[in-house]
């Protein structure tokens, strides 16, 4: 499976070999793969805090809701997205994947090599029960161990575009799939957890000099959640740390809500 993909150490920038359960560079620095078979490329110097990323209870209640298939429409965007403009059998990383669930439909559906990339050990942990065939890795996406021009493609969901770094893996022509929120995205639930909700007009990032836009297009549908899949949303977002007591407590006591989803589908194409 490693040698499907071009690693490079995350330390000196040297090619990654595989020897037997570990991954060395021509520097001789080790990276041994975990007995759940990810790889953890992420140097201590490259680490902000002991542990990084989303926490346990956050990644089980984003597995979870995922699951349940209220984001499955987002889902079917993207592998609609790499279906067109990759072939099959087509490079791909995903880019913060967290627990998994996006990159193991994509690599599924599109019959792709994928890299699952996060930051968060435990995810990646996580990610490794739903798809052995994909390469999983903790890893910062600002110092991705990938080579040079070595992907077709590249996802990015509702997390920040860092253009050098992606056009740096990317081939010539090959594509950034990048999902963000829209305006009205949640909107009900924000009503319920805080005292005042500002109007936002979101809207993708200018297109980055190294890529052409390819596709920008708004999405919008409404799904009803019941207590349980509320619960797990709000634990799985930002929105969690930032509730007042008697405001989840009103949550808590909330059966049913229809929300809003929305959000932004966008293709960049590396010039």
């Amino acid at each position: 499976m490693y040698e499907s993909f071009s690693l490079i150490c995350p330390i000196c920038g040297q090619a990654l070999k595989a020897d037997g359960k570990s991954l060395l560079c021509q520097k001789n620095h080790c990276f041994d793969i975990a007995k759940q078979g990810y790889i953890n490329l992420l140097p201590v110097q490259n680490k902000h805090s002991l542990s990084p990323g989303d926490t346990k209870e956050m990644l089980l209640a984003r597995r979870r809701f995922l699951d349940s298939g209220m984001y499955e429409p987002i889902c079917q965007d993207v592998i609609k997205a790499f279906k067109k403009y990759l072939p099959h059998g087509a490079v791909i990383a995903d880019i913060g994947c967290g627990e998994g669930y996006y990159t193991s439909h994509i690599k599924t559906a599109c019959r792709a090599e994928c890299i699952g990339i996060d930051i968060a050990k435990e995810g990646v942990r996580m990610a490794c029960s739903r798809n052995k065939s994909i390469l999983w890795a903790v890893a910062t996406a600002s110092n991705l161990p990938i080579a040079d021009a070595s992907l077709d493609g590249l996802c990015a969901m509702f997390s920040l575009l860092l253009p050098e770094e992606y056009a740096r893996v990317l081939k010539k022509g090959g594509i950034v799939t990048e999902v963000t929120v829209g305006s009205d995205h949640l909107r009900e639930l924000k009503e319920i957890i805080y005292n005042e909700v500002f109007v936002q007009h979101k809207h993708p990032s200018p297109c980055p000099a190294q890529f052409t836009e390819t596709l920008c297009r708004e999405q919008q549908y409404k799904v009803t959640l019941d207590r349980s899949q509320l619960t797990d949303l709000v634990m799985m977002t930002p929105h969690f740390w930032r509730i007042k007591r008697e405001r989840r407590d009103a949550l808590m006591q909330t059966d049913h809500l229809t929300l809003t989803v929305h959000y932004w589908l966008r293709i960049l194409k590396k010039r």
